[in-house]
């Protein structure tokens, strides 16, 4: 048996995103009480604004859940695309931040019977972590994702929100909580200005 570390370790990346799969359905039957999209819009087309090319401003909070009001602003760029004929989609971004720059990218994934989608991320500065999927879905043009984590070892819910769609701005925002949902602190927004 070949033990290449390389493959070997795409195969734990490809096991460790099993769970949010499983999530993912399970999101879908607690969220299947809203709403449902109009016939021939299907959830698979949630995402459909966001496709073509992208100038990026981000404001991200230096500190967080501390109170602070220690904002810093940067740009970057990204390209969004669908994959797997609408049920998914993924973005190559680069973002120029603090005299460096960097590579993400952003997939997502979608469950057409219950409209639930999954979100994950992974950064070119660790190639070989992917964050956990937040899971969620759209309701009245506004795609709300949450998932679990830690911050300087405490556990904190995180919420993504895709917002304020159109053919030609679109912005997420990212909040966190340290009291199980309770209350909400933003702490990363990125606008987008399409060039395509």
């Amino acid at each position: 048996m070949n033990d290449d570390p390389c493959r070997r370790r795409l195969m734990q990346l490809s096991l460790a995103i099993l769970p949010a799969l499983a999530a993912l359905g399970e999101a879908g039957g607690a969220l299947a009480d809203d709403a449902p999209h109009v016939a021939g819009q299907g959830p698979e087309r949630d995402f459909d604004a966001f496709f073509g090319s992208w100038t990026v401003r981000h404001r991200r909070l230096k500190t967080r859940l501390a109170g602070a009001n220690d904002w810093e602003a940067y740009d970057g760029a990204t390209s969004w695309r669908s994959l797997l004929g609408g049920v998914a989609n993924c973005n190559d971004s680069i973002t120029h931040r603090g005299g460096t720059s960097y590579r993400t990218l952003g997939l997502r994934a979608c469950d057409p019977q219950t409209g639930a989608w999954a979100d994950w991320s992974l950064d070119a500065r660790d190639p070989l972590k992917i964050d956990a999927a937040g899971i969620g879905r759209f309701s009245d043009g506004v795609g709300l994702f949450l998932s679990d984590d830690t911050l300087d070892g405490r556990p904190i819910k995180v919420r993504g929100q895709f917002s304020s769609i159109s053919p030609d701005v679109n912005q997420w925002d990212q909040a966190f909580s340290a009291d199980d949902g309770r209350t909400w602190e933003t702490n990363y927004v990125m606008r987008y200005i399409r060039t395509a």
